[in-house]
């Protein structure tokens, strides 16, 4: 899975192959055309509505791949943390951990095990705490 550069037509495509759906039972979930289906097939972005709807549709949740984009992918924050304990208050909902899909961690053990990367600078570019990616290496190490 490329979580760089996201189709997510592509990959809906895909997973109504895998799921043998018939287009006209996706039309009557979706509420729209076939000739709307093949252009959400053709699309690299989709409206969040719409995505929900495929999510549940298909049974899986797409989101999930632009959560991984932001793990691996998303700039280190450049906002300083002032030493008080306060935290910003904010009406959003604060993630007290990140989600690590098994790809994830294969792939970022990949990046050590080859040599493409050192533990150090997975730590650094990934954001990943040290006591984390030490677990993994343990656990999933061959």
């Amino acid at each position: 899975m490329n979580y760089k550069n996201i189709h997510i037509g592509n990959l809906i495509e895909n997973a109504v192959s895998e799921n043998s759906i018939e287009l006209s039972r996706i039309c009557k979930f979706l509420r729209c055309t076939e000739k709307q289906v093949q252009e959400m097939y053709a699309s690299s972005s989709l409206n969040t509505e719409i995505l929900l709807q495929w999510s549940k549709l298909l049974e899986y949740d797409f989101f999930r791949i632009y959560s991984q984009h932001m793990i691996l992918y998303a700039p280190t924050s450049s906002k300083i943390k002032s030493s008080s304990s306060e935290e910003k208050k904010t009406i959003l909902p604060r993630f007290r951990k990140n989600i690590y899909t098994q790809e994830v961690i294969d792939f970022i053990l990949e990046q050590i095990m080859s040599g493409e990367m050192t533990r150090e600078e997975v730590l650094k570019r990934y954001r990943i705490p040290k006591t984390t990616l030490h677990k993994w290496i343990g656990k999933y190490s061959r």
